[in-house]
């Protein structure tokens, strides 16, 4: 029996999220705007999955997000998993879900649109939820996930 190791280290508060693609994980980390949290950040990249093969972990200290924050999670990384952690031990998973509608998370591609002249928030239908696919309701234009960017 091998003994096993922790590749990274636990937390004592805070949220872990786990399962990001490994390719995405700096995506994931520029959408949440990590670069601006002055608390502890602990990540790995390429690390063994049995699942994707190689992935992403982020481990925040005395973070917890919202839903708009998973929402962005979501559209970068649909497979991620929050763990939420008190005093070292998970006390709840969350899948990360991504929504029927985005509403205010992200830019419509098209130039011409009214929500990149106006002061409207933008809103979107996700037409396709596995390879992230968003139909502006303004003016239909398609944005798939190679093209998302993040407000």
């Amino acid at each position: 029996m091998k003994d096993k190791i922790l590749e990274v280290s636990a937390i004592k508060d805070g949220t872990v999220i786990d399962h990001i693609p490994a390719q995405s994980l700096f995506k994931v980390i520029s959408i949440l705007r990590l670069e601006k949290n002055e608390g502890m950040i602990t990540f790995g990249s390429n690390l063994v999955s049995k699942k994707l093969g190689r992935k992403a972990i982020i481990k925040l200290s005395d973070v917890f997000f919202k839903d708009k924050d998973i929402n962005r999670i979501a559209l970068i990384a649909p497979e991620a998993k929050l763990n939420i952690i008190r005093d070292y031990n998970v006390i709840e998973k969350k899948v990360v879900e991504v929504p029927d509608e985005i509403t205010g998370i992200a830019k419509c591609v098209n130039p011409m649109c009214i929500t990149n002249h106006e002061k409207i928030p933008t809103k979107f239908h996700v037409t396709d939820k596995k390879n992230i696919s968003l139909r502006c309701i303004y003016c239909e234009k398609i944005t798939d996930s190679e093209h998302i960017e993040m407000i």
